[in-house]
């Protein structure tokens, strides 16, 4: 069996498995999800070589958190064997990133977690926080608890891409180690990898969530509250009807584009089921042993062209 490929997070020195599970779902965010479902599809995951967890006190009410540190511990994986990351500053009742929630922040999530560390925390969505207070107040407050051991590395992580050279342009070099950037480096929008040079000048590690758009690039079609526009989704269900029709799946196909791209440590996306994880790890080994499908790709592309990199406003609440 092909291993899963590890790739280096920017100079952390953190090798992250190029699939990266993200257990918003394991917080009921898409439906219930049974305990045994959850520690099934974690299990599975370290089995086919997935080492990279990604959670949110915010997912779930904090309960994606509690249901990975249960999946955590009923696994029994050593400690160094899994990298976790957790976030702060976003939460069910609101934002706040000062720096006294902060640190009440990482040990709640830490208690939930049943760690005694995480190994990244990262500021969540913070568009829609004060970007300065970001600079000036949380980086440092996370650097304290760098210190403490509490965290082993810090990121940010948000939707506009201008957030992360704002940011970055104004803290200590090396004082971020790592963000987070979902919806931007799909079939449909490319446009992270603008930024990559940028970023790996400064050292900064690259994760890109949400491969299949939040919904879009799939059969199904995206969930009721979607924001990308008309005609941005009737492209994408065109392209998906497409693939069905070439008897080959957009998701899978969207899978392995985001994931062909070495600059990126890991890919994130959202799983709750043994099947789901198997799916994802099997898109990474097919695409490492064959290689992308091109002649399918690039006519999903043709389809996809009059609307790529069209974005949307954040501020969307998952209801």
């Amino acid at each position: 069996m092909t291993k899963l490929e590890l790739r280096d997070l920017g100079t952390t020195g953190l090798k992250l498995s190029c699939v990266g599970f993200g257990a918003s779902p394991l917080g009921n965010v898409f439906g219930l999800v049974s305990e045994d479902d959850a520690i099934a599809s974690v299990r599975e995951a370290f089995r086919l070589g997935i080492n990279f967890f990604d959670t949110s006190p915010y997912y779930g009410g904090t309960l994606s958190e509690k249901v990975l540190g249960k999946c955590l511990k009923a696994v029994g994986m050593p400690r160094n064997e899994y990298i976790v990351s957790t976030k702060c500053g976003r939460y069910a009742e609101g934002f706040d990133f000062s720096a006294e929630r902060i640190t009440r922040s990482i040990d709640e999530s830490l208690a939930r977690l049943q760690l005694d560390y995480v190994d990244i925390l990262q500021c969540h969505d913070i568009e829609f926080g004060s970007l300065d207070q970001v600079v000036n107040e949380t980086i440092p407050a996370l650097q304290k608890l760098k210190e403490a051991g509490k965290i082993r590395f810090i990121g940010i992580t948000g939707l506009p891409l201008e957030i992360f050279t704002y940011v970055l342009d104004r803290v200590p070099p090396g004082s971020v180690d790592v963000i987070l950037s979902y919806c931007h480096y799909s079939i449909n929008d490319t446009t992270l990898e603008d930024l990559l040079p940028y970023l790996k000048s400064k050292g900064v590690g690259v994760i890109s969530a949400s491969p299949l758009a939040m919904g879009l690039l799939t059969e199904r079609g995206p969930p009721e509250w979607h924001p990308a526009s008309p005609e941005l989704k009737s492209a994408c269900q065109a392209a998906a009807a497409h693939c069905k029709e070439k008897g080959k799946n957009i998701s899978k196909l969207a899978m392995q584009f985001s994931l062909s791209n070495k600059d990126i440590s890991s890919v994130l996306v959202g799983m709750n089921s043994i099947k789901q994880v198997e799916e994802n790890v099997a898109a990474a080994t097919e695409l490492a042993i064959f290689g992308k499908d091109e002649e399918t790709l690039s006519e999903v592309e043709a389809i996809l062209n009059p609307v790529k990199n069209q974005t949307w406003p954040s501020g969307i609440q998952q209801s």
